[in-house]
Formats: structure tokens, C-alpha cells, sequence
């Protein structure tokens, strides 16, 4: 396993944790998956027999984290909502020992508040798509989160970013993991190569034991 992109919805992508939902999930040899329901959804329509499929999803051995999932306070369903499927994927990241990859606008507070609240401080979050200041990125890192920093960042956050929580990501951008690193290492100083040893080094930490 030698996962660099840590978050990106193309599906044909290699060295990468591609994102799906469960309705599309269709593993194809030798690619890894995160599987969840993007707070985008109408969320009030998911039944039992979708969040049975979530887990039914999650327990593939190509699956290797939950989510994208999170809380969006500008876009989909009532934040309620949200943060109720939000802790169903919490739980199930527990029970099956894999982190989640969080989507997050202008929630930080609401989504460590509810992961603390119900007990899921040990469950890994990757904040995917870190675009947040400097502050922000210290909250994340303080509450023992990985960033995942894409073509569009802060470089103050970016330079304050432990080296051990950072990972890279393509997302939905046009740029290449390699156009990626190589911005992600003119603010700290690396090289582009530098950049992607890390980012493969600590996805291999975070992921553990999941997969050969």
C-alpha cells in the first residue's frame, strides 16, 4: 500500500484514497476507498437500509477509512441532521478501527464538540481540504487531527502544520498529487519529493494494519 493522494473523487485514480458514497461504490482491483455520505445529501431521506449498506461498504478490505462526511453550515441538509449521520459514521470508524475523513465549513467547534461529547476522541479525523488559517489549523492538530492540504490552502496554516499530521489531496481539482506537492513544498521549504515521502509515510501510519 502506497497511498500519497489522500482524498480524491476520480475514480480511476492510483496511490490514492478515492471517495465514494455507498450507492456508488464499485471497488476495482488493486484501489483503495473511503466510503460515507457527504453532508451535501438530502441526509433526511437515508433509511436503515442505506447506513447497512454504509457498513456493509465499510467492512470491504479495499475500504480503508469513512467518510467523506463532516458538517457544512452553508450547504445540505438542517445541521442537525447532519451532525446525527455525522456521528453514525463516527461510530461505525470506531467499531471498525478506521479514521474519517471530515468535511468541514465553518463547523470546527460543532464537530469536536460532538465527536467529544459522544466519546469518539480516540476515532483519527482527517480534515480533508484544509483551507482554514493558522488558528484553525492549531485547533485541528491540537485536538489530534491530520490536515490534508489541496491546490488551495493557507500558507500560514500550511506552515504551521506538524509534519507527522500532514497529507496531501487532489479532491476534484485538475491539478496532479505532484503539482500538489511540489506548492505544498515551496512554503515549507521541501521538496515536491520530500513532500510526497511524508504524505505516504504518514497515510501508511494512519492506515495501519488495514490493508497488506
Amino acid at each position: 500500500m502506497n497511498i500519497i493522494d489522500f482524498h480524491t473523487h476520480r475514480q480511476d485514480a492510483t496511490q490514492a484514497l478515492i471517495s465514494v458514497s455507498p450507492w456508488d461504490f464499485k471497488p476495482q482491483p488493486g484501489l483503495y476507498y473511503s466510503v460515507g455520505y457527504h453532508p451535501w445529501l438530502n441526509l433526511e431521506t437515508l433509511t436503515d437500509d442505506d447506513f447497512g449498506l454504509l457498513e456493509k461498504c465499510a467492512r470491504h478490505p479495499q475500504v480503508l477509512a469513512i467518510g467523506e462526511t463532516g458538517m457544512d453550515s452553508l450547504r445540505g441538509s438542517d445541521l442537525n441532521i447532519q451532525e446525527a449521520v455525522f456521528i453514525r459514521h463516527l461510530k461505525l470508524a470506531a467499531d471498525l478501527n478506521k479514521p474519517v475523513v471530515v468535511h468541514c465549513v465553518r463547523t470546527a467547534q460543532q464537530i469536536l464538540a460532538t465527536r467529544r461529547q459522544e466519546g469518539f476522541t480516540a476515532v483519527p479525523l482527517v480534515i480533508h481540504g484544509m483551507r482554514g488559517n493558522e488558528h484553525l489549523a492549531r485547533t485541528w492538530f491540537e485536538a489530534g487531527c491530520y490536515l490534508s492540504y489541496g491546490a488551495r490552502f493557507n500558507p500560514a496554516a500550511l506552515h504551521i502544520t506538524p509534519l507527522d499530521r500532514l497529507l496531501i489531496e487532489t479532491d476534484e481539482a485538475d491539478e496532479t498529487i505532484q503539482e500538489v506537492a511540489a506548492q505544498v513544498a515551496s512554503v515549507l521549504h521541501l521538496t515536491a519529493d520530500q513532500v510526497l515521502d511524508l504524505a505516504a509515510t504518514n497515510t501508511r501510519r494512519l492506515l495501519l494494519g488495514q490493508c497488506d
